[in-house]
């Protein structure tokens, strides 16, 4: 990889290899969202996609998550602004905002756990959504994000 490359190169310039290590890992991309179709508004769950560990916040089946989870969300540098779910804190959003990475990203500190010791994760609060019926998804919203078109 490329030094800083980061701070160097638009997303969209990013190799294959700098798009996958600029995520941070900390899972909440794979928190089960839900919009409501007249207000706009997105409902974020304390449920997890059913192929995230937990423990580690990486896909259990990276590989194939597109096929086993038809749903999942393919983040693409060219469509990372369409995203506005995402956590002020994740690297994608950060470099597409033109903001610098946070101090306890791995790529700065080297330690890829340290997101889940600073609470950034979803380590700790999430729950695989294996086995919850989709009536008790209501119990499970942790926050609503106004969406604007």
């Amino acid at each position: 990889m490329r030094e800083r490359f980061w701070e160097r190169f638009p997303l969209a310039e990013l190799t294959a290899e700098e798009w996958e290590a600029l995520c941070d890992g900390c899972g909440q991309c794979c928190l089960l969202k839900f919009q409501d179709d007249d207000s706009g508004e997105l409902a974020v769950l304390d449920l997890a996609c059913e192929l995230l560990d937990i423990g580690s916040c990486r896909c259990s089946d990276y590989a194939n998550r597109f096929d086993r989870v038809p749903d999942c969300t393919r983040l693409t540098p060219e469509r990372v602004d369409e995203f506005r779910w995402l956590p002020y804190s994740c690297a994608y959003r950060r470099v597409a905002e033109g903001r610098k990475l946070a101090r306890w990203h791995p790529l700065l500190s080297g330690d890829s756990r340290r997101m889940h010791r600073k609470g950034v994760s979803v380590r700790g609060f999430a729950v695989s959504s294996r086995g919850v019926p989709e009536e008790a998804y209501e119990d499970h919203i942790i926050a609503v994000i106004p969406i604007d078109d």
